[in-house]
């Protein structure tokens, strides 16, 4: 008996089944993600408004760069995703596109983004951008993934990068601000991370990569989150510690970064079944909301006060 999600699939036209396979293959969930903290960034950068073109093209670039970084991880990473549930639906894995077509949209988008990052806005943001992109699909995808259990610290450099491109997309500087940002992506990035791995920690055993609770075990991880997550917290204060933010941000902070707390002491001292996810799905969340009350915190006063 066929899914109801077979079913929608048999009813597309080819090319709408097409355009949903490219749209798919660009890891969309995790491109907004990309582009909204680098939206965030550009306008922590201005006490106004963000220059309309720096912001349009801006975002267009840096969120078609980040779709053919995606796209390209997919490609290399087809072997393992047709063999982990998470990933066995991705269009590479069930033959909806092959990686010819899947290499040309890729170069394709990279290009277009290279371009316009590079002529409507400005080489620093190009650049910046472009090593971000070798950083995820060359180095960590290709190197870093099977080689270190410590693929996601060191690797969380290049997920770490949007801020500071969206920050350069309005200044064409990079500020100590920007790289403020920079760190809280980079600290959270583990326990965000090692929470999906410990409970997929037996399918990334399957397909050889050393991910940390694979090589030191679900007890260690779970420390590992917690020790982040602490980190993390202090992190979070940077920007009003440094004059970026103000209390509305810092009180936003103190609550998000707490309840995080919360999750990675009940997954290191109450583990249960399903915790490890519901961490995740709270990482994702924690990140839109802190830089969410960056923006809104950027904002509110001047309105107020005028």
């Amino acid at each position: 008996m066929s899914s109801s999600s077979d079913t929608v699939v048999h009813n597309r036209s080819p090319f709408a089944q097409r355009v949903t396979d490219y749209y798919e293959l660009c890891k969309p969930r995790v491109v907004l993600l990309i582009v909204f903290t680098a939206m965030v960034g550009m306008f922590l950068a201005t006490p106004g408004m963000v220059p309309i073109g720096a912001l349009v093209f801006g975002t267009l670039g840096i969120g078609l760069m980040a779709a053919s970084a995606a796209a390209i991880n997919q490609m290399l990473d087809l072997k393992a995703d047709s063999q982990m549930s998470r990933t066995r639906e991705r269009p590479l894995v069930t033959g909806h596109l092959d990686t010819r077509q899947s290499a040309i949209f890729a170069l394709a988008i990279g290009v277009l983004g290279m371009l316009i990052l590079l002529t409507l806005v400005n080489a620093l943001t190009a650049w910046l951008t472009l090593v971000a992109l070798i950083g995820y699909a060359g180095i960590y995808t290709m190197y870093l993934k099977r080689a270190t259990p410590q693929n996601i610290v060191i690797g969380g450099a290049a997920g770490a990068a949007p801020p500071v491109l969206g920050w350069a997309a309005v200044t064409g500087t990079v500020d100590v601000h920007s790289l403020v940002l920079f760190l809280i992506i980079f600290i959270w990035t583990p326990p965000h991370f090692w929470a999906l791995a410990i409970e997929r920690h037996k399918e990334y055993a399957k397909v050889d990569i050393p991910m940390l609770p694979v090589t030191h075990g679900l007890e260690y991880t779970r420390t590992q989150v917690l020790l982040y997550t602490v980190l993390l917290f202090l992190v979070s204060l940077l920007p009003f510690a440094t004059h970026l933010s103000g209390w509305l941000y810092l009180a936003s902070a103190v609550v998000l970064s707490g309840w995080f707390l919360v999750y990675a002491v009940r997954l290191k001292w109450w583990p249960q079944p399903g915790l490890a996810m519901r961490t995740f799905g709270y990482s994702i969340v924690y990140l839109m909301a802190l830089f969410t009350a960056l923006l809104v915190d950027h904002y509110v006063p001047a309105l107020v006060g005028s």
